[in-house]
Formats: structure tokens, sequence, C-alpha cells
């Protein structure tokens, strides 16, 4: 007799399986993200275009399974639409304080592990429009894929005559191009990497206990096996008001859309590139808040961890995880913004130099096949080398519309893992730059103060570009009077 489909059993990839094992009570692994509408939209109209588009992803019909010593998908016999998109109201004025609520009240709620790891929540009235707020477990996919299944909701146009493929409405043709520059050095390093990061975690316990051991998996004598003695061996990040014991709660914020294009004329008069702009510009906010916290910063370097997609962004579209993590450094301690983003910038070359991607995706893949204890502490020990988790991604420079409702404003928050309790988002759309900010609550109890400093340290930086008379490069450090006149 032929199996019911709910008895089909899909294995879960091994790198998808440790995003699942990853949830834990102080942080949910949950994608967050706000879609903001110019004009109000109707429930059955996003209903009919979750059906139509987002199901047409048959994972999303799916449970993720974890049987402890293997983990696999499951289609959902009782599916039910009308739990995964519903309607929500804001109380109060109803105003951005209550949304930002809302996101962080849903934001610290896990998803229901019985069903498919997804829902939709519709906000019908919002400053003369509406908002849909998604949650996606990560298991699901990784940031850039969850941005394409996103953004195949919508269309080119109000009412499109036929609908263009997606890569071609949007991305950008020399994007892929330079993603595989990027990555061809890591590419070729996959099975190494995949290998030594089963070595590393077979080692169990005594290395984790004991980093230095790492320097033995160097006899390998490749790139990759040098990378994973450095990153193992990485001191702990120093300890901050951003970094502690984590509660159950978040708090989300996010600063008004800044114009893209100067951050482009800022970059080109720096030579230097947007995300090392906009990563400075975090990098002084937080600065800020930690001296208003009356914390000491002079010389303090805090360290993020960076997700970096490891497939051309034209298969972004195929869904689960498939990106490195890099320990990008945040000079929290710079008080000169353009010496700050000097150092940004140097930091983001020399990752791109290495094989750290590859790396810690093998180890991720790693982690997905080791004993669950052994995965708790492999998870601790890489959360203690950063303070925060930082995602840019680069959108759609066009209007976009969703059930004939054009997309005002785009929004995410990406997930912690371990102990790290803060995640900065940067997004552009249509010629903006969207910055925000997830927190914990014990660490951070109010984010606003972030958000608005990331604001006021990207006009700093565009005060001083239209002042100087600039013929340096930022990235070379030939500009040294122009520093010291900002120190």
């Amino acid at each position: 007799m032929a199996a019911r489909t709910t008895d089909i059993r899909e294995p879960m990839s091994k790198v998808d399986t440790a995003w699942l094992r990853m949830e834990s009570p102080t942080n949910l692994m949950m994608i967050t993200g706000l879609m903001f509408f110019t004009k109000r939209m109707e429930l059955r109209k996003l209903k009919r275009v979750i059906a139509e588009r987002f199901l047409a992803f048959p994972r999303f019909r799916q449970k993720a399974v974890d049987e402890g010593n293997a983990a696999f998908w499951q289609t959902d016999a009782d599916f039910d639409m009308d739990w995964h998109v519903r309607e929500a109201a804001l109380p109060g004025k109803g105003d951005k304080a209550a949304l930002e609520k809302f996101t962080s009240e849903l934001a610290s709620t896990p998803l229901d592990h019985s069903k498919p790891l997804w829902q939709f929540h519709l906000i019908e009235n919002y400053a003369g429009g509406s908002v849909v707020l998604s949650r996606i477990h990560h298991c699901y996919a990784d940031g850039l894929a969850l941005v394409q299944v996103m953004l195949s909701l919508t269309d080119a146009a109000p009412k499109p005559a036929k609908r263009a493929p997606l890569a071609k409405a949007w991305l950008k043709r020399d994007q892929g191009g330079v993603v595989s520059r990027l990555l061809a050095p890591t590419r070729a390093g996959f099975s190494k990497a995949l290998a030594l990061g089963e070595k590393a975690l077979a080692k169990g316990g005594e290395l984790i206990r004991d980093p230095a051991l790492a320097a033995a998996i160097t006899k390998e004598g490749t790139e990759i096996a040098r990378e994973l003695a450095v990153a193992l061996s990485l001191a702990d990040d120093p300890q901050t008001a951003f970094k502690g014991p984590l509660g159950v709660t978040k708090r989300v914020a996010w600063a008004d859309p800044l114009p893209l294009s100067d951050a482009k004329t800022i970059c080109k008069i720096l030579r230097c590139t947007v995300n090392d702009l906009l990563l400075a510009c975090a990098a002084g906010a937080l600065r800020g808040y930690l001296l208003d916290a009356g914390e000491k910063v002079d010389g303090l370097t805090i360290r993020a961890t960076v997700p970096v997609t490891l497939r051309p962004l034209e298969h972004a579209k195929k869904l689960g995880n498939h990106f490195g993590l890099v320990f990008l450094d945040l000079p929290v301690g710079e008080a000169n913004p353009l010496r700050r983003l000097e150092r940004v910038a140097a930091s983001m070359r020399e990752l791109k130099r290495s094989r750290q991607a590859a790396l810690t995706f093998g180890l991720l893949a790693a982690v997905g096949m080791a004993p669950v204890a052994l995965q708790r502490m492999a998870l601790e020990m890489f959360s203690r080398k950063a303070t925060t988790v930082a995602t840019n991604v680069p959108g759609p420079q066009m209007p976009l519309y969703l059930a004939g409702c054009e997309v005002r404003e785009l929004m995410f928050w990406v997930p912690q893992n371990g102990t790290i309790g803060m995640g900065l988002s940067i997004l552009s759309y249509n010629g903006h730059v969207h910055f925000g900010l997830i927190a914990d609550a014990k660490r951070v109890p109010d984010p606003e103060p972030i958000v608005q400093r990331f604001v006021r340290e990207f006009e700093k930086l565009a005060l001083i570009t239209l002042m100087e008379d600039w013929s340096g490069d930022i990235a070379a450090g030939d500009a040294e009077a122009t520093l010291a006149r900002y120190g």
C-alpha cells in the first residue's frame, strides 16, 4: 500500500539542520520582515498571492521535524491558510511606536513547530496604507533566498500584462559577476572546508575547551586549515553593554530611509564601498550608545558576524541555506569618523581575500551532523567571538507592487545565535537605504537611539565630504590632515 503523503520524509540538509537546532528561548531563528504599502490591502488579495506564489515553493507546505538523530521535511496534512495569513490591529494611535512594539512582540514569539514555520500578519490601516509583517524560520532558507522569495510575490507594475522573471526584473546584471569574483577563492575549498569542519567537531569538547589545539589542524597544509586555526583562536569579544546574559524579549527599531544616491556620492569621493560606509556608520552609532551608557570605549573593537552568500544570485530562489560567516571588526573605540571608515574598509578588504566564509559553511554543515550537546558547545564558542550580526542586502532599485499595492519601504531583521544579542540590518530599495536594529531587551532596552545615531553618522560623513576639497583615498589612508581635523 502506498505511503500517506504525511509519511513521506525528505531529508533536511546538514546546514539547514544546524539552523533548525540553533533556536533557543533567548534567540529564535526567525527572519522577521516588514513591507510598507502606499495604500490599504485586502486580506483576501494577500491570501491569493500567498497561495499562488509563496506556496509555489512546495517547501512552505512542509513542517520541519527533528527527531534528534535526524531532521527532515514533512508535508503538513492539516495545512491551514487562515493560521498562516491573518489580520492584525495596532493598539492606541497605531503609529510607528505601536508598530515597533507589535513587531518586537512577534519577533519574541516562537513559531508553532507543529506547523510549517512561517506566518504573515496584515495590518490593514497604517499611515494611510497597509503593512505586511512576515516571520519565516531560518531553516527554510538564508536571507538572500528569502528576500528573493518575498520579492517573487511582487510585480514591476500595478497590473502587469505578463510577469517577468524575477532576475530580469530587478537583479543587476553585474552583481553575479562581482559575487563570483569575490567567492572564486572559496568555492574550490568547499569539500576541504566540510572535511575540516568535521575533523574539528570530531575533537568535540576537547577542541572547544582549548582552541589552541586547532593549530594541529594546520597539518592539512591548506589555507582553509589555517583559516580554521585563526577562527578558533580568536579571543572572545570584550564585555560591553551589548554583551551579557540574554532574556526572551526582543526590541526592534528602524531609521527613516536615507537616499542611496547620497551614499554613492560619499563613496565615490572617499573611494570606498557603500557596504564600508554603512557599516562604519553602524560602528559610530554603537560607539555613541556606549558612551551615553557611561562605558569606556577608547581603543575598543567589537566583532560582527557577516553572512556571505556562497551561490550565484540567479540561484537564490532555490531554498536552503548556502552561505558562510565572516568576522568583521567594528572599531567603536575610534572617535574619528573618517578613520573609523578607513578601518572598516581595510577589514572588509582583508575578509575578501580570506576563505573564512567557505570555512564557516563547512563548520555549519559539520555542526548539523554533530550530537546536540556538541552543537551547543560549538555554537557557544563561536557566538562568544562576536557581539552582533550584520547583514546588508542589495534590493531592487525600482518600485514594486504586491496585489496591486505599491511597496513604499522594506525592512527586515536577522536572527542572532548563541549568546549574541543584537542584529544590524541594512537593505537598499528603490533609491533608498533602510537601516534596522534588533536587540535583546536586557542588553538594549530601547534601540531607537542607536538607529537615530546611525542617521547622524551618515549625515556627518556627508557633511565632511561636502566641506572638504577631497582628493585622497580613504582606503589608502593618504588623507592624514583631513582625518586629524575630525578627530
